[in-house]
């Protein structure tokens, strides 16, 4: 059921993929206008983020995630239905905003769920289950579009948030049930705290540039295979699946190396190998007739080893925070989709003929993961808290 909490925001995303080509002639808006219907939604889930923490923390876990559900159930079916780009970019954010409440509320449970040294377990277990969505989504998304249209797409996304609601509801526990009161004054003072906190803020900033690099392949890469090497939208999902595929057998293998390796060692090994992917990557774009397997290969092992990443990153983050782990995940998960946001929309104000601008972009953020490790977490101890 925590797994079920995590799937809608890559349902979201990953679902109308293979239509963004569609949407652009669909609405006679360029490449940047529909991209921006992406970004719109990293935005509103980094936001949303901020609020849903200090809300689970007080009110208890499930209270906010019906509220959270009720909004991304209402916005999915307001896509479809969507007359403009810019009215399908605004109910993108709306969409998002409700999307976040299951990503935060589901961290924040196994925090308080789990013991210190079995949450990186957990955790890569909950993203074996985010990897499912992808392998699936942009699949399902293809085929939806082709046999009914793209509006299809976002009226599956809103059943799928119906049913699962009424799930959660008979399924899910409280796993909070002594919630306290907050005020204004705590809320900000415990971000400030969790920001002071070198460690949270390390691997915060080096999951949020791992992440930012995944989107923005995300957002190029239907215009790069599509537009540019002319791959058929189906034969795209395709390809999108395999590329999810890396990102589950990376968080499986990660999920079986809990001993003998520090959760901190392993993230760093995996940010050194998504920057060496990034300049792989720049090099094969820098050729104008670059074959497509020179993009693909350095592309799987860049996802590949965001199965590594992301466990680590929020095991590490949450450790010493059980006591507010609401609002440590929220501040995670809002450092972490900002990052995305920002590399999304600075690929879309980019409107190029060469694959160059994305794995730009990707190597940029691999290089600056690398950083983040170097700088804030050289000094971490060998293994997370037990306490």
């Amino acid at each position: 059921m925590l797994g079920l909490l995590t799937v809608f925001a890559p349902l979201s995303i990953d679902m109308y993929l293979p239509a963004l080509p569609a949407l652009q002639i669909y609405f006679k808006a360029t490449e940047g206008a529909v991209q921006l219907t992406l970004a719109s939604f990293f935005v509103g889930f980094s936001l949303g983020q901020t609020l849903y923490g200090p809300l689970a923390d007080r009110f208890g876990r499930k209270p906010p995630l019906y509220v959270g559900m009720l909004v991304f159930v209402v916005a999915s079916g307001a896509c479809a239905f969507a007359a403009s780009v810019q009215a399908l970019t605004a109910f993108r954010l709306l969409q998002s905003l409700g999307a976040c409440a299951g990503s935060v509320i589901s961290r924040a449970m196994v925090r308080d769920l789990f013991p210190p040294e079995e949450t990186r377990r957990v955790y890569s277990a909950l993203i074996l289950v985010m990897g499912v969505s992808p392998l699936a989504a942009p699949l399902l998304g293809a085929y939806l579009m082709t046999w009914f249209g793209w509006k299809s797409i976002f009226l599956s996304v809103m059943l799928v948030g119906a049913l699962a609601t009424v799930g959660l509801h008979f399924r899910l526990p409280e796993s909070l049930p002594a919630a306290r009161p907050l005020s204004l004054g705590y809320i900000f003072a415990t971000y400030r705290g969790l920001l002071a906190d070198r460690f949270f803020l390390g691997a915060s900033l080096a999951t949020g540039f791992s992440s930012a690099g995944m989107f923005a392949y995300i957002a190029g890469s239907p215009f790069v295979f599509i537009n540019l090497y002319g791959v058929r939208p189906d034969r795209f999902a395709w390809f999108f699946a395999a590329n999810a595929a890396a990102v589950v057998i990376g968080a499986q293998i990660n999920g079986r190396m809990l001993h003998g390796h520090s959760p901190e060692r392993v993230m760093r090994v995996a940010a050194f190998v998504q920057a060496a992917a990034g300049v792989l990557l720049i090099v094969a774009a820098r050729n104008g007739a670059a074959p497509l397997a020179s993009l693909a290969l350095p592309l799987f092992l860049y996802l590949c080893t965001i199965g590594f990443v992301f466990p680590n990153a929020v095991a590490i983050a949450l450790a010493n925070h059980g006591q507010v782990a609401g609002m440590a995940s929220a501040l995670l998960g809002t450092l972490q989709f900002s990052m995305a946001a920002i590399a999304t929309l600075a690929l879309g104000a980019i409107d190029s003929t060469t694959p160059l601008p994305m794995a730009a972009m990707i190597c940029f953020c691999g290089v600056m993961g690398v950083a983040m490790h170097l700088l804030l977490m050289r000094e971490r101890s060998a293994s997370l808290p037990r306490g």
